[in-house]
């Protein structure tokens, strides 16, 4: 298995586990996937990243900003999602460790997530990769009109922003 850069080419497959996410319910308060160009958008156009084995997609994993003020420049927030049926492969833990790293290459002090407590496969990732518990946002939005909370959890790097 691979990780990589994604391409554009990349976004019919990205696309597809996004909304394998989605359907899980407990992944994210979108309903929908966005087309390629709100996607583009909403994320950095770096640390963006394939997991791949013999040519197939098995996983993506990208950061968005956080805010517009410069102050958070250096704050992205994660978005990692895995096919169906590449779960338990250890898919997330290389695009974890990847995105880690790329994040502080691009200059990121802090990356953070906002987790759903019944998403504990993605809780156990970041815990595994260094993520710390940071907090509870209670019934901080609807899907399908139920509220939910979200768990925050960051990861600070040790390289970047330190001085």
């Amino acid at each position: 298995m691979t990780v990589r850069s994604m391409k554009p080419s990349d976004w019919e497959n990205v696309s597809r586990i996004y909304s394998e996410g989605i359907a899980t319910g407990i992944a994210t308060f979108e309903t929908q996937p966005p087309d390629y160009d709100q996607w583009d958008k909403a994320h950095t156009g770096h640390c963006r990243l394939i997991a791949e084995q013999d040519g197939e997609i098995m996983g993506w994993a990208a950061l968005s900003p956080v805010s517009s003020r410069c102050v958070y420049g250096g704050v992205g927030e994660v978005s990692v999602y895995i096919s169906n049926k590449s779960r338990g492969k250890g898919v997330g833990k290389l695009l974890m460790e990847q995105l880690i790293r790329e994040s502080e290459k691009a200059g990121y002090w802090t990356i953070q997530s906002g987790i759903f407590p019944e998403n504990t496969a993605s809780i156990k990732l970041h815990e595994k990769v260094g993520f710390r518990y940071i907090g509870k946002r209670e019934r901080v939005g609807k899907i399908h009109g139920v509220w939910k909370d979200n768990l925050l959890f960051e990861k600070r790097s040790d390289k970047v922003g330190i001085d």
